[in-house]
């Protein structure tokens, strides 16, 4: 397995994973390559051809040819100089790493990611929100995620991994989308009558014992243990969270409870104002379980991979080969 068949293989799952469904993303991908073709020559020397056929912006190879052989892979949840700087004095003390996989994005895919955020209207349309409300309140979020981030740094960890020629990819909506489905189809089969239902459920995943092991396990931030869940609605994907005014559409198409990995302050009040219920499962160990199910898949179809764990992620493996 090379760098880039890694890469095109969580794009993959990410697609089979996505709460949207498969058929809806393909016809996304569908319309972007007709865009695609529209354009003139000198706007399609611009274009992300990436975007093609991947609909996740914050997925991406941020240094390497693609053409890397992957036998060992240094994994963790956020990659920045300080872990490369790591990485490459493993690889000075005679630790082999072909590649260095972080969950949230960096360079372009931090650049853009605010893009991912526009799967959020099909996915609360799903719960019962008119699509066309959906889409409004999303697009402003969408927005204003794009002007907090413009700012920022992005060459910064790319130029790193440059400079110590250390392959790096990250791979954020991709393992998102993993979880949510895990935990969605889950859920729905145990139909669990109160929270503590799921609060039981959630605490026998290993990578949410792990993280309760460190203090930072799943808990309530709405409602109590006896509290009836009604219908769950499990909010793990999309780029970043959604506008608080979801809550209150959320509430009226009849979503009794929300698990999600984290919740702002004023996305707490306004789920109290709205009586939801609201179980956060927890960020690192949500992203631990998505990015673990992704490497299931991985290993299962191209062999075993040797993983080094850092910066908050652990390796928990599903299958036996």
């Amino acid at each position: 397995m090379n760098l880039k068949q890694m890469y095109e293989f969580f794009i993959r799952s990410g697609i089979e994973n996505d709460p949207r469904g498969k058929e809806e993303v393909t016809r996304i991908l569908e319309e972007k390559n007709e865009e695609y073709k529209s354009l003139s020559d000198a706007k399609k020397k611009d274009y992300d051809l990436d975007m093609l056929t991947n609909p996740y912006a914050d997925s991406r190879i941020i240094f390497g040819t693609g053409k890397e052989e992957i036998k060992t892979v240094m994994v963790g949840i956020d990659i920045e100089t300080p872990e490369l700087l790591l990485a490459n004095q493993l690889i000075l003390s005679g630790k082999k790493i072909d590649a260095v996989l972080g969950h949230h994005p960096k360079g372009r895919a931090f650049s853009t990611f605010h893009n991912v955020i526009s799967m959020q209207a099909e996915i609360n349309a799903a719960q019962g929100i008119p699509i066309n409300i959906a889409e409004k309140l999303i697009s402003s979020r969408m927005a204003e995620v794009g002007r907090s981030v413009s700012g920022s740094n992005h060459q910064r960890v790319y130029d790193a991994a440059r400079l110590l020629n250390i392959p790096m990819m990250t791979a954020h909506t991709v393992a998102d989308n993993h979880v949510e489905s895990f935990l969605q189809t889950k859920i729905d089969s145990l139909k669990p009558r109160y929270i503590k239902d799921i609060m039981n459920f959630l605490n026998d995943i290993p990578e949410y014992k792990y993280a309760k092991s460190f203090g930072n396990g799943p808990y309530i931030l709405c409602g109590n243990s006896k509290s009836k869940c009604g219908k769950v609605f499990v909010d793990m994907t999309g780029g970043a969270e959604g506008p608080v005014e979801m809550m209150e559409r959320l509430a009226c198409a009849g979503v009794g409870t929300i698990v999600g990995m984290h919740f702002s302050e004023r996305h707490f009040k306004e789920a109290q104002k709205q009586n939801l219920n609201v179980v956060i499962a927890g960020h690192i160990s949500s992203d631990n379980l998505g990015i673990n199910l992704m490497l299931d898949g991985l290993e299962k179809e191209y062999g075993m991979i040797d993983f080094i764990e850092c910066s908050g992620f652990r390796r928990f493996r599903r299958f036996r080969r």
